[in-house]
């Protein structure tokens, strides 16, 4: 009689063996969250690499109409060494600009906290920590700063929208916390999670009627928390917002002028073009030209406020079919 419990059992064996080799085998994610280790706080996703931990907002809606805001963030270096970090916090959205001011930082792990603040096309960048001094492992940081002309004025009620966290962040966050605390009730405050266009709500934790907090775990890279609040009209002082021109404020003819230089790059190469001297006070007139209408928008409303006008099209024009005439000149000499 053949032995079944032997062929049985050698084939669970053998099961066994490949079911072991296929897990031990199994390649280890390089990202992502981890299992906790000894010593971590219960329920604190833990990440491979950079990443954020905790991140905790607290806006504070002030009766002056300006919007306090302290930011407690908790960065883990993991083994890499830097130098601190870079917070981007928009001074200008679309063509409306606020006032991003009195920035300050420190550190409550004794991490080099130096606050140092750049105007950068749309954002300011404040950046923490010492250009000489690197640091490593888990250190914590607070950037405390006010923003003015936040608050939009509607027919019968005062509202603000701002991203409590931003979207700049390369790195992963794993708790995410954002209190509102206003001078008067709030009864219509909510806050979506994600990247632009994200409907995913946060999680509302009421303490108190001056008081929401929000709450968001597991951010991606890139993934922000939107807080919306509506105040009744008289509820604080409000000023207006402030707005510049579009990056854009040419009209057809200006368009269609730098369409037509673009278009007419392709003949100077074919057919013969005036001497290098001419299309060289071409390319002179057009810098001309473009300086003239960005020094215009530079001295009224500062460095990143630069719109292309008719006037700056009309001289990108010319410095293009100037340069092209040079070029094509020194193409012919040679």
């Amino acid at each position: 009689m053949p032995d079944v419990r032997g062929r049985v059992r050698g084939s669970a064996i053998a099961a066994g063996v490949l079911l072991l080799t296929a897990v031990l085998g199994l390649p280890a994610r390089a990202a992502g969250p981890a299992e906790p280790a000894p010593g971590d706080r219960p329920g604190e996703l833990v990440y491979r690499g950079e990443s954020i931990p905790a991140y905790d907002v607290v806006l504070t809606i002030g009766a002056d109409g300006v919007l306090y805001v302290r930011e407690t963030i908790t960065y883990d270096f993991d083994r890499t060494g830097e130098h601190g970090i870079v917070r981007h916090v928009p001074f200008r959205i679309g063509d409306r600009l606020y006032e991003v001011r009195n920035v300050s930082s420190s550190s409550s792990t004794g991490a080099p906290a130096r606050v140092r603040t750049t105007r950068f096309l749309h954002d300011v960048q404040i950046s923490v920590g010492d250009r000489h001094r690197e640091v490593r492992g888990r250190q914590a940081y607070v950037i405390e700063y006010e923003v003015g002309r936040a608050f939009t004025r509607r027919a019968g009620r005062v509202e603000l929208v701002w991203d409590a966290i931003g979207r700049s962040w390369d790195v992963p966050i794993g708790n995410a916390a954002v209190r509102v605390v206003a001078p008067v009730p709030l009864r219509h405050a909510s806050c979506r999670a994600g990247r632009h266009g994200a409907t995913t709500r946060c999680l509302r934790d009421r303490d108190g009627p001056y008081a929401v907090d929000f709450i968001q775990n597991h951010l991606a890279p890139h993934e922000g928390m939107k807080i919306r609040v509506r105040l009744p009209e008289h509820a604080i002082a409000v000023q207006p917002p402030r707005y510049v021109p579009p990056r854009w404020t040419g009209d057809w003819p200006g368009t269609a002028v730098l369409a037509l230089a673009l278009a007419a790059v392709p003949l100077v190469a074919r057919r013969p073009v005036p001497r290098a001297r001419r299309g060289a006070a071409l390319a002179a007139a057009g810098v001309l030209l473009v300086v003239a209408d960005a020094g215009d928008d530079i001295a009224a409303r500062g460095p990143w406020a630069f719109s292309l006008g008719d006037r700056c099209v009309a001289g990108l024009a010319l410095l293009i079919v100037g340069t092209a005439v040079v070029y094509r000149n020194r193409g012919r000499a040679v």
